[in-house]
């Protein structure tokens, strides 16, 4: 444990945090394997936070009340440090809350908390979203894990897949110019099954904003998996930098602004509008997966 990192530990699991961005930074399994892309020149993050915003605003700019602000892609918590408000050997919380530098970007009051617990060989990630303001503050926030792709040194990237819990019929949605395309694309899903290949992120991210399932399991033949689990997410990305060696697996509430939207922020698709004093919840879960577990995708 430094200033820095915490590392919370239970069987058949261990990660770390960092305070900075609040960021998962390793996952490890039983045998000490690492499950989590370790950064590198291809992308320079783990698994970052994603807050106030989920994607690209138009021209990277914020409009409300006749001002305009500049806020960048995916939003600043990644790129902030958090407060420590709980440090145990299985658990610890992060805490985030608007000054005069947040402000500055993103004209509202907000309280953004952060829970890692590990239990029986998953990570659970709870986000909770408060309102401490006195006007509706409008947000929208994610996941962005990058899983180990192979998950294993030795297997064939082409062997992976995504399974699941659902039959995905849904129409997909890319990106154009990192704004959300509004023509709805094929799925490349096969009833509850995608074959993984560099292909089928040539056009950036793979976007299911209808996705039925709330678990989907990554696995090669033979060799280690895991489940992802989530609920209050009501959107899912798939990503992945060609010639990088991870695929991102992200729980969204939230998406880019559609092309050519120009309104202001708060009636941006896909936000939550939060009352004063009113909170939103959701989480994500980890499951590491030995040979022969099975999981509910």
């Amino acid at each position: 444990m430094t200033a820095d990192r915490h590392r919370i530990a239970a069987a058949g699991i261990a990660a770390e945090i960092a305070a900075a961005g609040a960021e998962l930074c390793s996952l490890r399994d039983g045998a000490g394997a690492e499950h989590l892309w370790q950064a590198g020149p291809e992308w320079p993050r783990r698994a970052p936070v994603l807050f106030p915003i989920v994607g690209r605003l138009a021209d990277d700019t914020l409009r409300h009340d006749g001002r305009s602000y500049r806020l960048t892609q995916h939003g600043f918590a990644r790129d902030r440090p958090f407060t420590w408000a709980e440090r145990a050997a299985d658990r610890c919380r992060l805490v985030l809350a608007d000054d005069a530098q947040t402000r500055a970007a993103y004209p509202f009051a907000f309280r953004l908390t952060l829970t890692y617990a590990v239990r029986d060989a998953s990570l659970t990630v709870d986000y909770d979203v408060a309102n401490p303001g006195t006007e509706t503050l409008p947000v929208s926030f994610g996941a962005h894990p990058a899983f180990r792709w192979p998950l294993r040194d030795g297997l064939a990237r082409d062997a992976h897949s995504l399974t699941f819990a659902a039959e995905e019929p849904a129409p997909v949605r890319r990106l154009a110019g990192g704004l959300l395309d509004p023509a709805p694309r094929p799925s490349p899903i096969a009833g509850r099954h995608l074959a993984l290949s560099e292909s089928l992120f040539a056009a950036d991210a793979l976007i299911l904003d209808q996705v039925a399932s709330r678990a989907v399991r990554y696995a090669a033949p033979g060799g280690s998996a895991l489940e992802v689990a989530w609920r209050g997410f009501p959107q899912l990305g798939l990503w992945m930098r060609p010639g990088a060696a991870f695929l991102c697996i992200e729980p969204w509430h939230g998406f880019a602004d559609p092309v050519g939207y120009a309104g202001p922020f708060t009636q941006k698709p896909g936000l939550i509008h939060l009352p004063p004093g009113r909170s939103a919840r959701a989480e994500w879960r980890v499951r590491l997966l030995g040979p022969g577990d099975t999981a509910a995708a």
